[in-house]
């Protein structure tokens, strides 16, 4: 089973707000039609939703839902929330009752607020209750971002207190990768995908092998960044991770444990779905050869 847990779509370049003008020069179109053309390589991939008022920000949870829905049996979306918003319980009502989403993503560096605010500690106690797992969108492109409120470290009390709620810290919390994979040995149920590293082969094998080193690579979740970068792209240059070390001195990442990231159930760590009762043949062997 491959599971892309981060991959967006949008209809309208509008809907990043006015601060995030970076994203839409990095990325390519990243409209619906591409996007299921993108993640056709995967088994399953979660597309996340957002909102942010500090940035008049949205891509709409009703656009996600519609599109998910349209494609069930490949896509899983989640629900962008702002605890800032008032309006934020009955969203997040509506996101899982009417309109299906599974879990919830948001980003206290691009919404402003400290990860430990009220509002969001309550949101993180309705999201535990509602068995919703919560994406912390971590990497601070917009200029606008308050990188104050995004270090992984500022998660250890949120997981501390709820410590039965899933938690994906993204990018591996880059650039503090560090904090990130102490998180991840400190508490069971707190996860990090590795989207948006594959671009950059050095800063990829140097956010990879600590993980290693600290025996947290189970943790680890794959995801693409799309519309940064494709599944089959990602896949394809983490395999090749270890040209790096090749000829050197430098440690060499286990192929299984690499493998191990891309084929990992994460439907089943976030508890989206039921552990299957059979193995089945993972498309893995149509991307890359094995060793």
């Amino acid at each position: 089973m491959i599971v892309d847990c981060h991959t967006q779509t949008w209809d309208a370049n509008a809907q990043l707000g006015e601060a995030n003008a970076a994203i839409v020069q990095e990325a390519v179109q990243a409209d619906s039609v591409r996007h299921l053309e993108a993640v056709d390589p995967v088994d399953r991939a979660i597309v996340l939703g957002f909102k942010s008022n500090y940035l008049h920000a949205e891509i709409p949870n009703r656009y996600v839902s519609e599109y998910v829905r349209r494609y069930s049996s490949k896509l899983i979306g989640f629900a962008g929330i702002d605890p800032t918003d008032d309006g934020w319980r009955r969203e997040l009502v509506l996101a899982q009752e009417e309109l299906g989403l599974k879990g919830v993503t948001i980003s206290p560096g691009l919404q402003n607020f400290h990860p430990t605010d009220t509002r969001a500690m309550e949101l993180y106690e309705e999201c535990l209750r509602r068995g919703m797992p919560v994406l912390f969108e971590q990497n601070p492109r917009s200029a606008a971002a308050k990188m104050e409120y995004a270090r992984p470290l500022l998660l250890d009390e949120v997981a501390r207190e709820f410590p039965a709620l899933r938690i994906v810290v993204s990018h591996l919390g880059y650039p503090w990768i560090h904090e990130t994979v102490v998180l991840l040995a400190k508490h069971a149920n707190v996860f990090a995908d590795i989207a948006g590293l594959s671009r950059h082969p050095w800063l990829s094998y140097n956010a990879l092998m600590p993980a290693y080193e600290y025996g947290v690579m189970e943790k680890l979740l794959f995801g693409s960044d799309f519309p940064h970068r494709s599944p089959a792209e990602c896949i394809e240059a983490l395999y090749s991770l270890n040209q790096i070390s090749a000829g050197t001195n430098l440690t060499a990442i286990p192929r299984q444990k690499l493998r191990g990231i891309v084929e990992r159930d994460a439907l089943v760590l976030l508890g989206i779905e039921q552990p299957a009762p059979a193995a089945h043949k993972s498309k893995t062997t149509a991307l890359v050869d094995d060793d």
